[in-house]
Order: C-alpha cells, then sequence, then structure tokens
C-alpha cells in the first residue's frame, strides 16, 4: 500500500510550492528595475506616465520584451516607444550592474494593448449590468 503524501497532494490541486523557470524569475525583477529606473533616473519628460506592465524574458536570456502602457493620451505611444529606444542603452546597462548575470537580455520595447482590451470588456460588463435591472422588468 502507498503512503499518502501531503506534499504531492499540495502540488496536484496547486498549492504546493511550484519551482518558477529562471526566465520568469529574472523578468520579473527586470520589471522592478525598470520601473524603479523611470522613477528615478530617467530624465526624458515623454517617459514621466510610462508604466512597465510586464516583462517575457526568452530561455536563453537573450532577449527581454518589455510590454508598457502610457496613462493618458494614447497618442503618445510612438514618442514613448521612441524615448525607450533612446535610453535602452542606460536601461541595459544599469540592468548589468544590478542583475550580476553573465548577459544582460537586449531589451525590446512594445505597447502592451492587453490593458486596452481588459477596460473595453469592463467598459462592456458595466453596460451590460446597467441594462440588466431594466430587461428583468420587462420580463
Amino acid at each position: 500500500m502507498a503512503s499518502w503524501d501531503p506534499k504531492k497532494t499540495l502540488d496536484s490541486i496547486g498549492l504546493g510550492k511550484s519551482e518558477q523557470k529562471r526566465s520568469v524569475r529574472v523578468a520579473d525583477v527586470i520589471r522592478k528595475e525598470l520601473a524603479i529606473l523611470l522613477l528615478t533616473k530617467v530624465r526624458d519628460q515623454k517617459l514621466v506616465n510610462v508604466h512597465i506592465s510586464r516583462v517575457e524574458v526568452s530561455d536563453d536570456m537573450k532577449y527581454a520584451r518589455v510590454y508598457f502602457t502610457v496613462l493618458g493620451d494614447k497618442k503618445a505611444v510612438k514618442g514613448v516607444e521612441a524615448a525607450l529606444d533612446r535610453a535602452r542603452g542606460f536601461m541595459r546597462s544599469h540592468l548589468a550592474k544590478s542583475l550580476n548575470m553573465r548577459y544582460t537580455p537586449n531589451l525590446q520595447f512594445r505597447y502592451d494593448e492587453v490593458s486596452e482590451k481588459v477596460e473595453h470588456i469592463e467598459n462592456i460588463f458595466q453596460e451590460i449590468a446597467k441594462e440588466g435591472p431594466r430587461g428583468e422588468e420587462n420580463s
């Protein structure tokens, strides 16, 4: 008869401590470092309202795709993307000093459209919620 192992049971239902891939851990550190860097050391006024939403690092650690959002005006995305491209070397050298890795990932900046899609879906749900009680009264 096999003995009961609580760790295996917790892991099987998703409550156990699962090991994250190294690339996921590095991506989280890069996101935090870049967010702090944007708040404290970057002087470009176009980058004032930029938020780093997520970072995806390739398994070989050579590339980091940095997704950002811009608070306020969506028309400023191209200007922000250009400003981030100009600051890429500065940011990468800062990451090289703070990450202490053999190779610092090459940064690729992309506008994160997921936040817009989430906002659109939330607006749809709010409209449905407003219409819900009226529809029930007619039935």
